[in-house]
């Protein structure tokens, strides 16, 4: 398969019409202070955005996630970023499927095109720089010598701040009806799945092994956002940061099967997630990945425990 390079310095499948990064998400929460609380000792910047707030890997300006507060938590809408001269032919393929545009949320400035997925979600393809990663993440294990220690004392222990939003899954009530729909019209390409229980898909311009997943439920609603650091120390130290701030629901340490990366998931006061994860696999855009439908002893862990009761439950349809 070639490939070329754009006019922004990306490359990009000759081609391919899809979109290359998940830009950002929306997500409404019943208590915006208790929301800034949770991510910040997750590690992450919030800043304060009028009434709402915004979710930052320190050091950077691009802002993965808004937090907005209503009644009960519930994802809001998902941003993914296009190169500009595929705009127009977004907007060919959005009409030739029939698809209806509708406008951007009120009070939200964009330049964007806006739809609803085929469960309501609210969607918006964007020209924005690619913020997906160009290759795949630096993940560092270093030990040390004998006669050093290689762990500090636990009263200087390292914050564990993400370097970036790595991916994020939803819950749907049709696994296949939603690949088929972000496949056909966002050009995302099938990386795995779990029979009619769970599906991974990447970008065509070069992506993680997903940047968007689903899961099965009843409907339609947010599992969990994951966000990528350096090793599997930092999964550890970040596990250890959140349950002594106070936050001790959670899932780890273990490794994926399906993406290959280390993960723990904290749980937020509202059932939903936000995982670390480190050394997902990469999938260039010169690269053909066979996708493959797994058994469901593949579904959670190479190693590691089950998940805990209530994991995947979805507190939006209760």
């Amino acid at each position: 398969m070639a490939d070329q390079i754009d006019g922004e310095g990306s490359r990009r499948r000759l081609g391919a019409l899809g979109v290359h990064s998940l830009d950002h998400f929306s997500l409404t929460v019943p208590d915006l202070t208790q929301a800034a609380d949770f991510y910040a000792c997750f590690g992450l910047e919030v800043r304060p955005e009028g009434n709402e707030a915004g979710l930052y890997a320190f050091g950077s300006n691009h802002r993965w996630c808004l937090l907005k507060e209503g009644a009960r938590k519930k994802f809001g809408h998902l941003t993914f970023g296009i190169y500009e001269n595929d705009l127009q032919a977004f907007r060919d393929r959005l009409k030739r499927m029939n698809i209806p545009l509708v406008p951007a949320p009120a009070g939200h400035a964009s330049n964007g095109i806006w739809f609803h997925d085929e469960e309501g979600n609210l969607i918006e393809v964007a020209a924005k720089a690619k913020s997906s990663p160009m290759e795949k993440s630096v993940f560092c294990e270093i030990s040390v010598p004998a006669g050093v220690a290689g762990a500090p004392p636990r009263s200087r222990a390292p914050i564990v701040r993400p370097r970036r939003l790595s991916h994020m899954a939803l819950y749907t009530a049709d696994v296949h009806r939603k690949i088929k729909f972000y496949v056909d019209v966002l050009g995302l390409r099938l990386s795995d799945h779990v029979g009619e229980f769970a599906g991974f898909l990447h970008g065509p311009h070069g992506s993680e092994h997903h940047m968007f997943a689903m899961v099965k439920s009843g409907g339609p609603g947010f599992h969990h956002s994951s966000w990528d650091v350096g090793s599997i120390n930092e999964i550890g130290l970040g596990a250890e940061q959140m349950v002594t701030k106070g936050y001790r629901k959670g899932w780890g340490l273990g490794r994926h099967v399906l993406g290959s990366n280390y993960f723990y998931y904290a749980t937020d006061p509202w059932g939903s997630h936000a995982e670390y994860s480190a050394d997902m696999d990469y999938i260039p855009a010169d690269i053909d990945w066979e996708a493959n439908d797994h058994p469901a002893e593949d579904t959670y862990t190479l190693w590691g425990t089950e998940p805990p009761p209530g994991f995947m439950t979805n507190h939006e349809l209760t």
